[in-house]
């Protein structure tokens, strides 16, 4: 069945009313002996299917936690994390890294692509996981590949693209599974200006089918790119804001 993130079927990028993430008082402390650490101190905050959100805010105002938290790959000390339906913050372990792998699609600002694997072969990791059929995941990838421009490169290796290159493959490996979600931390961080730009005018063509992105960025000047922005300060929201 081919994948509808194949299709080139646009809408307008605008949020719909149907929310796919929910953070309802989320409180998050890290424990070192007997010193405790409380880094968010109770966010809430709705994502809408079609949100282009930019988490925003000094270091240390807890940018990374809430990304980890919205990307299953910590939890809560308290609250509650509904990612669509379910109610994430209850999760065991297995459980709640079988919702990150169907659901949720990741891209950093190093890559974190699988130096031994070609370009197809990485964008094909994520269906591997989620037990896809050998064809059809060759045929997704195949067709994210040539949707980030990278069709030619297909059987190259990591090590032999530019860093824009590198971060299209994470692009294409973060759409395979048709996630909920898309979270961007620092996306450009390691990119030139030009690879820099290139990147967000394809989160812009994601937007504008109405694909849900979330990104974590120092930088007001690809802030600037999104429809809202979310601005933390020392563990809480200070900002919330619809642009445009």
């Amino acid at each position: 069945m081919p994948n509808p993130l194949i299709d080139k079927q646009f809408v307008r990028g605008v949020p719909s009313t149907e929310c796919v993430a929910s953070l309802n008082n989320i409180r998050k402390t890290y424990t070192m002996g007997a010193l405790s650490v409380e880094v968010l101190h109770g966010i809430s905050l709705d994502f809408m299917k079609g949100d282009y959100v930019s988490i925003m805010g000094p270091s240390g105002c807890g940018k990374s936690t809430l990304m980890n938290i919205l990307g299953c790959l910590d939890q809560p000390t308290s609250g509650s994390y509904f990612l669509g339906d379910d109610d994430t913050s209850k999760m065991a372990d297995d459980e709640l890294s079988g919702v990150r792998g169907a659901r949720l699609g990741f891209i950093f600002q190093s890559y974190n692509l699988i130096q031994q694997l070609n370009v197809l072969e990485n964008i094909e990791m994520p269906l591997f996981y989620q037990g896809y059929p050998e064809e059809e995941s060759h045929e997704i990838a195949m067709a994210l590949a040539t949707r980030v421009g990278l069709d030619s490169r297909v059987h190259h290796k990591p090590f032999e693209l530019s860093g824009g290159q590198q971060q299209r493959v994470a692009i294409a490996r973060a759409l395979a599974v048709d996630p909920l979600i898309i979270l961007a931390d620092e996306p450009t961080g390691n990119l030139d200006s030009k690879s820099g730009a290139e990147i967000l005018d394809l989160f812009d063509e994601l937007h504008d089918q109405g694909k849900t992105l979330i990104m974590v960025t120092h930088s007001d000047e690809l802030a600037e790119r999104s429809a809202r922005w979310v601005r933390l300060r020392d563990g809480l929201v200070e900002l919330d804001e619809r642009r445009g």
